[in-house]
Formats: C-alpha cells, sequence, structure tokens
C-alpha cells in the first residue's frame, strides 16, 4: 500500500516542476500509469512518469486540434 502512495506522490512532483500549461493531463496520466505499472511488474514511478509524459502529449495535441478547429470556424486570435 505505501509503494502506491510513492508512485503518486513522484508523479506529482513531476507534475509540479512543469509549467502550468504543461501540466494539463499530466495528473491524470500519472494516476493511470502509476497503478497499471504497479500492477504490471511492480513499476509504479516509471509507470506515472510514462503515464504524465503521455497525458501532456494528449493535451497538447488535444489544444492544437483546437485552434485549428477555431481558426477554421474564423474565430482564431489575430
Amino acid at each position: 500500500m505505501k509503494f502506491p502512495l510513492i508512485a503518486i506522490a513522484a508523479a506529482l512532483l513531476i507534475c509540479g516542476a512543469t509549467s502550468a500549461a504543461n501540466a494539463k493531463g499530466c495528473i491524470k496520466g500519472a494516476v493511470v500509469g502509476g497503478v497499471a505499472g504497479h500492477y504490471a511488474g511492480h513499476h509504479g514511478v516509471l509507470g506515472a512518469a510514462a503515464g504524465c509524459l503521455y497525458g501532456r502529449h494528449q493535451a497538447k495535441e488535444q489544444e492544437k486540434q483546437q485552434q485549428q478547429e477555431s481558426q477554421v470556424n474564423g474565430q482564431g486570435k489575430l
């Protein structure tokens, strides 16, 4: 029970080191990755770090897609 808490704490530290814009998706990804890593061979910290990176990547892709859609609709920033 102690190890998942350490994995979550490590993931939160990783997320805290990034700026607010980069933290989107990190916490959710870190929690999911940490749990998956823990059950897949007791690699919770590694899973949390990978989940954080993947969550940030997905958030950036989603933000980029939303910006493209808003520019197509004529509501982009000048």
